[in-house]
């Protein structure tokens, strides 16, 4: 859900104020990012194009496959992913697999409670291991992960970005800060390279996670 909506006219400036108050390889990824053209989902055929690539890149990590919505039950079931969902919510997921621990992969939902698709929403609750701040550095771990799927991939990154709020505040140093963190989070983790590009790997949790 989008904390403040931003009207598409309103776009390019507020993408030029994010952009003024980044630097480095923030600056170069968020570049990456910023394609206006990726601020529309994806529809029709071009979507079920989307999903299919999706799904490969979660099959390329070991992930197993479901049929059927999230709304059956959960996302992610400890063992395999909910195929019937958008592109960006399965990259979504697929970035949650990536940086978890090794206990939580096989846990409902990675252990995190009940995420917005989840049908059984009180065993994943009870399945929850990360509470309060702890689970928000990691929602905002996947969050970013995804979104970087999206862009290696030609899917709507701009989208994501902008419904999973990390605009919200652009121009503050707040909002930087935040951006740069997370980013330089998962360059330890070793799910994006030095040029921020996603790695189809698991995270690197050998060294103090982030």
């Amino acid at each position: 859900m989008i904390l403040t909506p931003i009207e598409a006219g309103d776009l390019p400036r507020i993408l030029d104020r994010f952009a003024a108050t980044l630097d480095g390889l923030a600056l170069s990824v968020f570049r990456r990012i910023a394609d206006p053209r990726a601020a529309q989902r994806a529809e029709g055929a071009t979507a079920a194009v989307h999903q299919r690539v999706a799904l490969e890149l979660a099959a390329r990590l070991g992930m197993g496959i479901l049929p059927g919505s999230p709304s059956l039950d959960f996302g992610w079931n400890g063992n395999a992913l909910r195929r019937d969902t958008e592109a960006y919510v399965l990259l979504h997921e697929i970035a949650h697999f990536q940086v978890a621990t090794q206990e939580r992969r096989a846990l409902v939902d990675f252990g995190l409670g009940a995420g917005p698709e989840t049908g059984d929403r009180a065993a994943a609750e009870r399945a929850a291991m990360l509470f309060g701040i702890e689970r928000e550095r990691e929602e905002a771990l996947a969050s970013l992960l995804g979104i970087l799927w999206e862009v290696e991939l030609g899917q709507p990154a701009l989208a994501s970005f902008l419904d999973q709020n990390w605009l919200e505040g652009a121009g503050r140093p707040e909002a930087a800060a935040h951006f740069t963190t997370v980013l330089g989070q998962l360059r330890r983790l070793q799910v994006i390279d030095g040029d921020g590009h996603p790695q189809a790997r698991l995270a690197d949790r050998s060294t103090t996670p982030p």
